[in-house]
């Protein structure tokens, strides 16, 4: 684990952690939660790959190491980042990854990484930092789910249905914990400027010989968006949730798909 200290603003003296912090959205909303004055901690599978994120946050950070889906290693991670920058405010589940395939060569194996990821990590994170927040009677917790999550999508089946479990945690838990002071609600985030959809164009530069900007535009369309979400309106929804005043709504899924306003679902 390392640490380090700077400065702050809206979120001074709140401690955030940021799961797949290491790079696309999770390095965004650490930068953001960051630069409105939390200490984050970055909470991440390969330390070495997160040298560059931590450096350029302007406040107190510290790196903690551990793979997502090992229940014990994250569970020791949420304390180690507990003891290094105190008790824990924000939970933000980010950590994610995305494999396709069509349904019939859809495995066991494929349907329980997703599920670990999306809906298993999420778990073994929130009841690790939940006894803290309750008993302190605030606290937020953001689930980084996707737009597969509230409708579906071909040749992803095992991811969307992870997604979709990801919401319905956001929404249950929300309602059991929400009256106790601890605010838990999603992000559902379109295709967004990350190495998931550059590698997406890349398979379809590879099978199809289009160029890279023409396989862009023809995910984006099949999809009915019009432009490429920039990691950083991930990180600002996030922000927008972890500062919301008191009584504010929770068990949201905010859709952030390029259009104005971003809006709940």
């Amino acid at each position: 684990m390392s640490t380090h200290t700077s400065d702050s603003s809206s979120l001074a003296g709140k401690h955030a952690l940021v799961t797949g912090a290491n790079r696309g959205i999770g390095a965004a909303i650490a930068r953001t939660l960051s630069a409105a004055g939390a200490r984050v901690s970055l909470l991440v599978r390969d330390a070495a790959r997160t040298e560059a994120v931590a450096a350029a946050l302007p406040g107190p950070y510290a790196v903690v190491v551990a793979d997502v889906t090992d229940h014990d290693a994250l569970i020791g991670a949420c304390a180690a980042a507990a003891e290094a920058l105190g008790p824990i405010d924000i939970l933000v589940n980010n950590a994610g990854t995305a494999e396709s395939a069509t349904f019939l060569k859809s495995d066991t194996a494929l349907f329980e990484r997703m599920m670990a990821m999306h809906l298993m990590a999420p778990v073994y994170a929130s009841q690790a930092v939940l006894p803290s927040m309750l008993a302190r009677g605030a606290g937020h917790i953001v689930n980084v789910a996707s737009v597969a999550g509230l409708m579906g999508a071909p040749y992803v089946t095992a991811y969307t249905s992870a997604k979709h479990a990801m919401i319905g945690l956001t929404r249950a838990l929300a309602l059991e914990v929400g009256p106790r002071g601890v605010a838990v609600n999603a992000v559902c985030p379109a295709y967004t400027d990350t190495d998931l959809v550059t590698g997406a164009v890349e398979r379809i530069v590879q099978r199809t010989g289009r160029s890279a900007s023409e396989a862009l535009h023809s995910i984006l369309s099949d999809a009915g968006q019009k432009r490429i979400v920039t990691s950083e309106e991930v990180a600002d929804a996030v922000l927008a949730l972890c500062t919301a005043s008191t009584g504010a709504p929770v068990g949201q899924a905010i859709v952030i798909d390029g259009s104005a306003p971003v809006h709940a679902a």
